[in-house]
């Protein structure tokens, strides 16, 4: 694990944004964040990609999720034979006993009720064995389906990890967070409640079809009239349903993300007066599910009592016809009886079959979010095998580097810049400058589009991303804690830390203090909101586990912008004897905490205007001199 991940936002996804910070050309650049919207809902993330189903692709790769398991699923279909073909047997098998009985009561020797008793025997001993293999069939099939689900959430959770930073700030949390669970959850659910129903459907289907030409090819015939019309009907409402559940699944996504970004910044919400606009927008989002779920539901609904009516008036067509053949002696009364109840068997499979295709329906247009996702453009790979420096001093030289978001809005043009071993770079700037993103660039989060970037002599695009970062350490402005206890916050920089060393990191970074007045100290439990501490002490944390990790190179993204100022000049002095020896890079805005780099830059629109030290600079009243004045002067000073 990178020190980078130990030390902010863990990178499975190539990173979590260093900073909140705009690019220099906002009102041009694409945002790194959710895009606003207008009106209303400009509170709720963007909208998630549209895509036509295709159901028909979408089912086939699907149903290659199995494929690891093709030896299972072939058992499964066997067992599934042999209890559908036991199933079918029943009836015939009871339709003897029934012949068995009206003959003798209209014979001259009576029922044997022995005979008949054999035959009831040999149809409970068919049905017992039936549902025998249909309970192994069943547990066979959970297993492999679960399995299946499994490893799609596992090549999910490696997807994500393989995406770019552009992905993320392009896509709503809660729009991801939505496809990696609820729609997951729902094809799960859609797997298991139908893939197993839908084989044995399908062979009753042929199995009772078998048994009906065998009894009567012309009663077949007749039962086989009403099969078109089940098609057609069928087919006429799955074409109606299938639009709705895609609607509903994307109004999942985008209520998701409404919700899960309204609790995230709901201080803020109340703070502005916004919480009628934002119950507004839940309100519409809400609203447009419900109409979504209840035209996909009535839609799919209308599948089944469709089905029955149907199978209705082919059970009358059987009856008529049926008696009709036994009148005339073509027939026995026991043969009659066994295809009135194959003519309900076969009925009920349609049925049922045509019942869950708003199942089907539902699970597949959840399939194909994940799929989307799956198939989202990826990072570039490592190479293969990684360069590797000599040894690891922390040198870093920009050289002729040029990145842009979008191809025709340069951000960064033609910037070089050498850092030697334990030199500690401080940028500055004002919003939107570039200082973020060239920290981003040196992580990899992005990739530049011109020049390079070396460490230690080895360009950093034949580097590993992971050996990369591991030389990294990094305290952000955003803090980031998961739920656990604070010294397994705190050791999360570096794996099998002692208590010990954990106190110690944390004495270093001034948290040592606070910690102990909490009800159990080092053994407070947080979750992953600080819940209980406020934001500085959250930072603090934060700083005690770069303590501990130790990085060749540390990054300080606004590391001390919510502590106090009596703990910023005590963090300061711990800061300097943190860099010392290790190549860091200080973002700052308060210039106050930046006099002692070794090298100050000053950048403006993406290219550094000055370099300097902190003397040097004022001296030469430039850009620095007049972000200085700005912040210590008594009226405010206009930055060029």
């Amino acid at each position: 694990m990178s020190t980078a991940e130990r030390n902010g936002a863990p990178a499975p996804a190539d990173g979590a944004p260093v900073s909140t910070e705009k690019p220099a050309a906002a009102p041009a650049a694409p945002r790194r964040g959710p895009q606003p919207m207008a009106g209303p809902g400009r509170f709720m993330g963007g909208q998630p990609a549209e895509k036509s189903l295709d159901f028909k692709a979408s089912s086939r790769r699907l149903l290659k999720l199995l494929e690891p398991d093709k030896t299972l699923v072939y058992g499964i279909f066997v067992l599934a034979v042999f209890a559908v073909a036991l199933s079918v047997t029943g009836p015939k098998i009871l339709g003897e006993a029934t012949d068995k009985i009206f003959r003798g009561a209209f014979g001259p020797n009576g029922v044997d009720f022995d005979e008949v008793g054999v035959i009831l025997g040999w149809a409970v001993a068919v049905y017992v064995l039936s549902g025998v293999l249909s309970i192994i069939q069943s547990r066979v099939a959970n297993a492999v389906l679960q399995r299946a689900v499994k490893r799609l959430r596992t090549d999910v959770e490696e997807k994500i990890g393989r995406l770019p930073l552009s992905y993320f700030d392009k896509q709503p949390r809660g729009e991801v967070l939505s496809r990696v669970t609820n729609d997951i959850d729902n094809l799960g659910q859609t797997l298991q409640q139908t893939m197993s129903q839908l084989l044995f459907s399908l062979l009753t289907i042929v199995g009772v079809l078998g048994m009906m030409f065998w009894i009567s090819w012309l009663l077949a015939l007749v039962a086989l009239v009403t099969v078109p019309v089940s098609v057609i009907v069928a087919a006429r409402i799955g074409k109606t349903a299938q639009p709705q559940f895609i609607a509903q699944w994307r109004s999942t996504g985008k209520l998701n993300a409404h919700i899960e970004e309204m609790y995230t910044g709901h201080a803020l919400v109340k703070v502005f007066g916004r919480q009628a606009e934002s119950a507004e927008t839940f309100r519409a989002e809400n609203d447009r599910l419900y109409a979504a779920s209840f035209k996909a539901q009535f839609a799919s609904g209308l599948m089944q009592p469709a089905m029955m009516f149907i199978g209705n008036l082919n059970y009358v067509l059987v009856a008529v016809i049926g008696g009709l053949r036994v009148s005339s002696g073509t027939l026995s009364i026991g043969d009659v009886q066994a295809f009135v109840q194959y003519s309900r068997q076969f009925s009920q499979p349609l049925t049922q079959a045509a019942s869950m295709s708003n199942l089907i329906q539902s699970g597949v247009a959840s399939a194909e979010r994940v799929f989307e996702l799956l198939d989202a453009p990826e990072q570039a790979p490592d190479p293969n095998p990684p360069a590797r420096p000599s040894s690891l001093l922390g040198r870093v030289s920009f050289e002729n580097v040029a990145f842009s978001y979008t191809p025709d809005k340069p951000l960064i043009t033609d910037l070089s810049l050498t850092v030697a071993p334990g030199e500690t770079v401080a940028i500055v700037g004002p919003t939107g400058a570039g200082k973020t993103t060239l920290v981003n660039l040196l992580m990899r989060f992005y990739e530049v589009t011109g020049g390079r970037i070396t460490l230690d002599g080895v360009d950093t695009a034949a580097m590993s991303r992971e050996e990369l970062r591991s030389a990294v350490g990094m305290v952000l402005q955003d803090t980031w804690l998961f739920g656990g206890t604070i010294a397994d916050n705190i050791a999360y920089g570096a794996t099998g830390a002692t208590r010990d060393e954990i106190c110690a990191a944390a004495k270093a970074a001034h948290a040592d203090r606070f910690i102990r007045t909490l009800p159990d100290g080092y053994d407070t439990v947080v979750d992953d909101e600080g819940t209980g501490i406020s934001a500085g002490e959250k930072q603090l944390i934060t700083i005690a586990r770069a303590f501990l990790a130790e990085p060749t190179i540390l990054v300080l993204d606004e590391a001390t912008s919510s502590v106090d100022t009596r703990t910023e000049v005590l963090i300061q002095r711990a800061m300097a004897r943190l860099r010392d020896g290790r190549t860091a890079f200080v973002i700052a805005h308060r210039l106050s905490t930046i006099r002692d780099a070794d090298t100050i830059l000053v950048m403006e629109n993406g290219a550094i205007v000055e370099q300097g030290t902190h003397t040097t600079l004022l001296a030469a009243a430039g850009a620095y001199a007049r972000l200085y004045e700005s912040q210590f002067a008594a009226a405010p000073a206009e930055v060029d």
